[in-house]
């Protein structure tokens, strides 16, 4: 039974998930896709519990009343048929809470939050490189777990506690208002009380909870950058800092919670004066109309038991819709993030490309940065041959590695297209354009997996001997033989760390060669892609890279400009434009910038004082 309820939901739905609604209401009922009937089935059984409940308390009145009027002898032949239907509700009372369990704990409680995780980290995987520029991902994978989990205690809290008090107190009154209409005044007395009580601090609670949620992500974004970085941290001696660092945003989340307890206090202090208050006046009225003959001891009895399981309520439902509005605060601060358009997304019509080639052309390609004003990238034409290998050369900001990121559709361009084999890369899928692309980095980051895991990212389904031969190529092979890490793993099993930080600059860098050999894309990217590796290691591959180069379109940056000398073509970029264009040779005969910057360069190096401007050199 308990696996058959687990069942109803299922928490990884392969369909494509929808860009979160920004609306709060909106947000939630989206959330509720796929487990609606599940959660319809909670509100029907936990009406039929809270309306049993309150009808208990009547039965309880009635068989006082049998008790005080009927003579312990006649009770069974007289209430008999009563007392064997109150044994049956009694006993068909757990089937009700059964189901009701069944459905919260078995159907939502675990697959409710997983399914909204799911979703939330597959639309954020879609997200922009710009998006994560801005935001700390200890940040969003917070928001991502917070929000799930509140978002599943909002719908629970409404669906479950609020129907089940509504349910109840209408099935109350109407008990009570049976026994002796009078009775009512002080349970409508005490309702009224309560309801302004929680107008006065309720929504106070949610705008300090949502101040709560926003400061916990911020300490947690805080904690996880330094731990992300710790190397930089230790490289400056900054561990003191750090600590300070994220203890002012402590100091800031603490200061919410201050507040949000002082507020809980308060509500405690007046609801139990108002439930002290019901359960004297309704006791003291009920034995005054008992007193006059009005009602009889069940009523009595009843009214005085209601009251006091109000009591009980009340607390709860106070608690209840504290961490209500708490996780309205956690979820109204997760749609912030969660809800934000993907910038970067397929046409509608966007198909897979197509590479025959490998050509690649930028025609008019005009690009700003966000709401810069001053574009990276200004009228730019460029068009690569198939299997062409050219290199971008330029000082730092000329806008080499922005026009790297635009061919892989990282960013949308503000004007002009990009083509690769006649297809405008904005109307291909970006996951198509992508796997035509191979890409060695600079600043190379690792999974923190295996090294097997790393190696065929580059293409999932190699085999072992084609992952050892690219590692071999790469010249990776002999020193990955040697690795091992604290759990016993060693070689090709051996994991390396968070962003690889195990292994060194060289390494990693090397890994993630043959990651790309392994890949073996028609169109590959080489941004500074040897600058890690020693000058010995990096002749001993610089061979297997001339290999990889072979048939495919090579773009290479690199400031040491010997090791791109030997391209096709050199394309010599300043403020965003072309100035110089040419083979190695031909750009020294010119004796223009690219002759100068050789010239200024010693053992291959191009150093921070020779990365001049185009007017300090021309």
């Amino acid at each position: 039974m308990f696996h058959w309820f687990e069942k109803r939901v299922n928490p990884y739905p392969d369909t494509h998930p929808k860009q979160p609604p920004a609306g709060f209401m909106a947000f939630l009922w989206a959330g509720t896709r796929g487990m609606r009937g599940l959660i319809l089935a909670l509100i029907v059984l936990t009406a039929a519990i809270g309306a049993f409940e309150a009808l208990l308390f009547s039965m309880l009145g009635s068989v006082v009343d049998w008790l005080a009027d009927v003579p312990p002898q006649q009770l069974w032949e007289r209430e008999g048929d009563k007392l064997l239907l109150l044994a049956g509700i009694l006993l068909a009372s757990p089937v009700l809470i059964a189901l009701q369990a069944l459905c919260k704990y078995q159907g939502l409680f675990a697959n409710f939050p997983m399914r909204l995780r799911w979703h939330y980290h597959r639309h954020l995987l879609g997200q922009s490189m710009g998006f994560y520029q801005d935001e700390f991902a200890g940040r969003v994978s917070a928001k991502v777990m917070q929000t799930a989990l509140a978002v599943r205690d909002c719908v629970l809290i409404v669906c479950d506690i609020l129907v089940f008090v509504g349910i109840y107190f209408i099935t109350m009154v109407a008990v009570v208002g049976a026994f002796d209409i009078s009775l009512l005044l002080p349970f409508l007395g005490w309702l009224a009380l309560y309801v302004a009580t929680l107008w006065f601090f309720v929504p106070r609670l949610g705008r300090l909870a949502q101040a709560t949620a926003d400061g916990r992500s911020l300490m947690t974004g805080r904690i996880t950058d330094a731990y992300t970085n710790i190397s930089t941290v230790k490289l400056f001696a900054h561990t003191q800092r750090e600590a300070h660092y994220a203890r002012d945003a402590m100091q800031d989340y603490l200061g919410t919670l201050y507040q949000q307890t002082r507020l809980i206090s308060g509500f405690e202090i007046v609801n139990h004066i108002l439930s002290m208050g019901l359960i004297a006046s309704t006791a003291g009225l009920t034995l005054w109309l008992w007193i006059q003959g009005e009602v009889g001891v069940g009523a009595v009895a009843a009214a005085t038991a209601m009251a006091l399981r109000l009591n009980g309520i009340s607390h709860w439902i106070m608690w209840e819709m504290a961490s209500l509005f708490e996780n309205i605060g956690t979820v109204q601060d997760g749609i912030n993030t969660l809800s934000r358009a993907v910038a970067v997304q397929d046409a509608p019509d966007a198909k897979p490309l197509q590479v025959s080639q490998g050509e690649v052309r930028f025609e008019a390609v005009r690009f700003a940065y966000g709401d810069a004003q001053k574009p990276v990238i200004e009228q730019l034409d460029l068009t690569i041959r198939p299997g062409e290998k050219i290199g971008l050369i330029g000082r730092s900001g000329a806008g080499k590695s922005t026009l790297v990121n635009l061919l892989l559709r990282f960013y949308d361009l503000n004007s002009g297209r990009i083509l690769v084999d006649g297809q405008d890369i904005a109307h291909v899928t970006q996951d198509s354009l992508r796997r035509h692309i191979g890409m060695v980095t600079q600043d190379t980051s690792l999974l923190h997996r295996s090294v097997r895991d790393n190696l065929l990212y580059g293409r999932p389904d190699a085999s072992e001997a084609d992952m050892i031969a690219a590692a071999r190529h790469a010249e990776a092979h002999d020193f990955i033989q040697t690795l091992s890490d604290p759990k016993g793993r060693q070689g090709y099993d051996a994991h390396v760390g968070e962003r690889g930080v195990k292994l060194s600059g060289g390494q990693r860098q090397r890994i993630a060669i043959a990651r790309v050999m392994l890949k073996d894309a028609p169109i590959l990217l080489l941004d500074e892609a040897t600058s890690a590796l020693d000058s010995e290691v990096e002749a001993a591959i610089q061979s297997s890279l001339y290999r990889l180069m072979q048939g495919k379109t090579v773009v290479a940056i690199a400031h040491r400009l010997s090791t791109i000398a030997a391209m096709d073509r050199l394309i010599v970029m300043d403020q965003g434009r072309i100035v110089e264009e040419g083979s190695h040779a031909e750009l020294l005969a010119k004796g223009g910038l690219y002759a100068r910057l050789w010239a200024h360069q010693s053992g291959g190096f191009l150093g921070e004082d020779a990365e001049v401007s185009i007017q300090a050199v021309m």
